[in-house]
C-alpha cells in the first residue's frame, strides 16, 4: 500500500485548529486517514483530500427571489453599504482595513479556506469550457464589519428566465450544503416555480438540519409581536403546504421599531452557536463521506465491472465462435483437422498458439470496452454531484488477472476494507462525543473566533 502524501489543504488546516480546536484537529486527522482510504480505491489523487467538501469556515447563506430584500438585510445587518450583483455568489468576508473590496471569482478558487476552493473543477465537468468563468459566477467583497468576524456571509444571485441556470443551480446546492445558517427570505416562493423549483427542493430535503431560518420582510411597515405572530403563521401554513414543516421565522419591520431589534436579536443568537453548527456539519460530512464508499463508491463501480466483464466476455466469445466456424468448415474442406487436434505434437500445439493469439486479444476488447465503461462512470459522477473519481477507482481494478479471471468485484471489496472504515466511523463518532463532551462539562472556550481572525483572514495585512 503506496503511502498517500497529506495535501497541503489538510496540512493548513492541521495548523489552523491546533491551537483553536482540538477537536477540529482530530478531525482533519480522520479525513487524512479517510484519504488514505480513498487514495488506495483509487478515488482520489496524491494531492487530493476529501476535507475539500466542507466549508470549515463558519458559513451563512442568504436565498431569496428578485426583491431587494436580502440586499437591504445585509446592509442593515452588517451596518454596511455593500452593492451585490444579482448574477454572482457574493462571499462577504470580514476586514479590519476601513476601505471595502471586490476581488473576482478566482481569489475563492485558488484559495483553500474559503468555500469555493477549486469550484471551477466542478463547474467545467458541468459545462464544458465554463471553467475558466469562474470570475462570471463569484466575488468575494470584504467588509470591515464586526458582526463578520470569524463567519462568511454568501447571498446567492437571483436565477435568470432568459438564460441557463445549470451552473447557478449547482452552485446555490453547494453553498446550501455547505452553510451552517441559511436565511431564506420569503419572496423566493413568490417568485417563478420553473425558476425556483430546484431550490425549493433542496430546501426541502435539507430541512431537517434546523439551519433554515425563513425571513418575511415587511420592512416598509411597522409590525408588532402580535402581528408578527399572525405573519407567522399565514407562512407557517403557505409552506406546510409545498412540504417546508421546520424552520425558524422571523419577521423584519421598519428598523425605526423595536420589532426589527428582536428580529435581528433572533438571529444573532443563531450565529452565536454557528462555530458549533460548523464543528458538527463537518463532523456528519466526514461520516457521510465514509459511509459512501459502501454505500455509492464500491456499488457503482461494482455495476460498471460487471457490464465491463459481460460485453468483453461476449466479444471474445464471439471471437472464439469465429475461430470454431473457421474450424469447421476448413473440416468439411479438407477433412484433416479434426485429426491435426488430436494429434499429440499438432493438438497441444494448435491450442498454445491460440491461446498466445486469443488471450492478448481478450484483453484488447476489455481495455476497448473499458474505455466505453469509463466514459460512461464519469458521466455518472456528475449525475451523483460527487467528487471522487469513480473511473479511477474502475480502472484501479483492470489488472491483468482481474481481465482473464471470472472477477467482478472492484478492488477493496474485502473485509480490511470493511475493517478500515467501520474502524473510521467509530472513529468520528469519538469526535462527536467529544464534542458534545464540551457542552455537558462546560468547557468550551473562545478561541474560535480569534484563531479564524489571527490565521486564516488573507486581508488583514
Amino acid at each position: 500500500m503506496a503511502e498517500k502524501t497529506i495535501s497541503k489543504y489538510l496540512t493548513n488546516l492541521e495548523q489552523l485548529f491546533s491551537r483553536s480546536s482540538p477537536i477540529l484537529h482530530k478531525t482533519s486527522d480522520a479525513f487524512h486517514e479517510l484519504d488514505q482510504l480513498e487514495y488506495d480505491l483509487g478515488l482520489i489523487d496524491r494531492q487530493g483530500t476529501t476535507a475539500i467538501k466542507n466549508s470549515w469556515w463558519p458559513t451563512v447563506s442568504l436565498v431569496g427571489g428578485f426583491s431587494t430584500a436580502k440586499l437591504e438585510f445585509v446592509n442593515r445587518y452588517l451596518d454596511a453599504n455593500t452593492h451585490a450583483s444579482n448574477h454572482k455568489f457574493t462571499v462577504h468576508q470580514y476586514t479590519p482595513q476601513s476601505t471595502p473590496a471586490t476581488l473576482p471569482g478566482t481569489a475563492l478558487d485558488v484559495d483553500h479556506r474559503l468555500p469555493f476552493y477549486q469550484v471551477s473543477q466542478k463547474i467545467e465537468q458541468l459545462i464544458s469550457g465554463e471553467g475558466s468563468r469562474v470570475n462570471a459566477y463569484l466575488e468575494l467583497k470584504t467588509v470591515n464589519s464586526d458582526t463578520l468576524k470569524g463567519k462568511l456571509f454568501i447571498n446567492t444571485p437571483v436565477l435568470s428566465a432568459s438564460s441557463d441556470n445549470t451552473v447557478q443551480l449547482a452552485l446555490t446546492q453547494h453553498v446550501l450544503q455547505l452553510s451552517d445558517v441559511v436565511l431564506v427570505f420569503t419572496d423566493l416562493f413568490d417568485a417563478e416555480p420553473t425558476l425556483t423549483e430546484d431550490i425549493v427542493n433542496n430546501i426541502i430535503d435539507q430541512q431537517d438540519t434546523n439551519k433554515f431560518i425563513y425571513v418575511i420582510d415587511h420592512s416598509e411597515i411597522t409590525v408588532d409581536a402580535k402581528k408578527a405572530d399572525e405573519i407567522i403563521a399565514t407562512w407557517q401554513r403557505k409552506l406546510a403546504e409545498i412540504g417546508i414543516h421546520t424552520g425558524q421565522f422571523v419577521v423584519l419591520s421598519d428598523e425605526s421599531q423595536v420589532a426589527a431589534s428582536l428580529a435581528f436579536a433572533e438571529i444573532d443568537q443563531r450565529l452565536e452557536n454557528i462555530e458549533h453548527d460548523r464543528s458538527y456539519r463537518v463532523l456528519d460530512s466526514l461520516e457521510k463521506s465514509i459511509r459512501n464508499i459502501n454505500d455509492i463508491y464500491i456499488p457503482e463501480v461494482e455495476k460498471a465491472l460487471s457490464k465491463w466483464k459481460d460485453r468483453s466476455n461476449i466479444s471474445s466469445l464471439v471471437l472464439v465462435g469465429v475461430v470454431v466456424l473457421l474450424l469447421v468448415f476448413a473440416e468439411i474442406s479438407t477433412g484433416i483437422v479434426i485429426d491435426s487436434l488430436f494429434d499429440p505434437i499438432i493438438g497441444p500445439s494448435f491450442i498454445v498458439v491460440m491461446a498466445l493469439i486469443l488471450v492478448p486479444l481478450h484483453i484488447l476488447i476489455s481495455k476497448v470496452h473499458a474505455k466505453y465503461i469509463i466514459a460512461q462512470l464519469q458521466e455518472r459522477q456528475k449525475e451523483l454531484n460527487i467528487n471522487e473519481n469513480l473511473s479511477g477507482f474502475f480502472e484501479k481494478s483492470l489488472t491483468f488477472w482481474r481481465i482473464i479471471l471470472p472477477i467482478k468485484d472492484p478492488v477493496g471489496k474485502n473485509k480490511k476494507t470493511r475493517s478500515r472504515i467501520n474502524r473510521l466511523i467509530e472513529q468520528t463518532k469519538n469526535i462527536v462525543q467529544a464534542l458534545n463532551d464540551q457542552f455537558s462539562h462546560n468547557q468550551l472556550g473562545g478561541g474560535y473566533n480569534s484563531a479564524i481572525d489571527d490565521i486564516s483572514n488573507p486581508f488583514d495585512n
